[in-house]
């Protein structure tokens, strides 16, 4: 495989007998989603119809949403399914398979997880490094300890730069907090729009943002995180 790409296949097997598949490439040095620049994109992905209220971009050079743009082709293809409706789910990728029979909003999360970071958007794009090393079906327990340490790393790297790093965590609360907006802003947006247009069914993703759940830094967590370490305190 190209090592200037970045490819995630995820396929979905239904109890039908019906089969959805989606391949992602992603360009490995911004970690942006490659997509054809010449579809056509439905009037709601538009910024001015889609902004969140904490929305850096510049309303003059961003005609849509990068969010929005990511998100067309979950709502098309999973329109009329079920969020708890049974799949076969498979995420491959250059290194190895993944395999999950569960509910479609798990494997729709995963897949919604990934657009949403590379779409382009500033706020999704802190956690751009975690795609590079993206874990299907995380544990909460997992996802903590895999931002602890890209947000640790971030610091050093800043630090390195003669910028001032974030060792107690504090900007890390409210980059997830920045998020926690968008996702709310998001679940609005798509509700809304299924109430003007009926071919537009978006059940399953929209229960991927309600089940959302914001990263909260307390000291039982970083406790029991730093016993983790014990070995290297001797």
């Amino acid at each position: 495989m190209n090592s200037e790409e970045i490819t995630y296949i995820y396929q979905f097997n239904f109890e039908d007998g019906s089969q959805k598949d989606f391949k992602v490439v992603i360009d490995a040095n911004t970690l942006l989603i490659k997509r054809d620049n010449n579809l056509l994109l439905p009037e709601w992905t538009k910024l001015i119809n889609f902004r969140c209220p904490h929305c850096p971009l510049d309303g003059e050079k961003t005609v849509h949403c990068p969010v929005a743009v990511n998100l067309v082709a979950v709502i098309e293809e999973f329109y009329g399914c079920a969020s708890y409706d049974m799949v076969d789910i498979k995420i491959t990728t250059e290194a190895r398979q993944y395999y999950k029979k569960d509910s479609l909003q798990v494997g729709v999360s995963s897949f919604i997880g990934i657009l949403m970071v590379t779409s382009g958007c500033p706020i999704m794009g802190k956690l751009k490094p975690m795609v590079k090393f993206h874990l299907p079906f995380a544990s909460l327990e997992e996802t903590e300890y895999r931002v602890l340490s890209m947000y640790m790393l971030a610091q050093y790297f800043l630090w390195k730069r003669g910028n001032k790093p974030d060792w107690e965590f504090e900007n890390l609360t409210h980059i997830y907090e920045d998020i926690r907006i968008l996702n709310q802003n998001v679940c609005k947006r798509i509700a809304d729009l299924e109430q003007k247009d009926t071919s537009i069914n978006s059940v399953v993703v929209l229960n991927n943002f309600a089940d959302y759940v914001s990263f909260n830094i307390d000291q039982k967590m970083m406790d029991e995180v730093e016993m983790l370490f014990n070995d290297y305190f001797k």
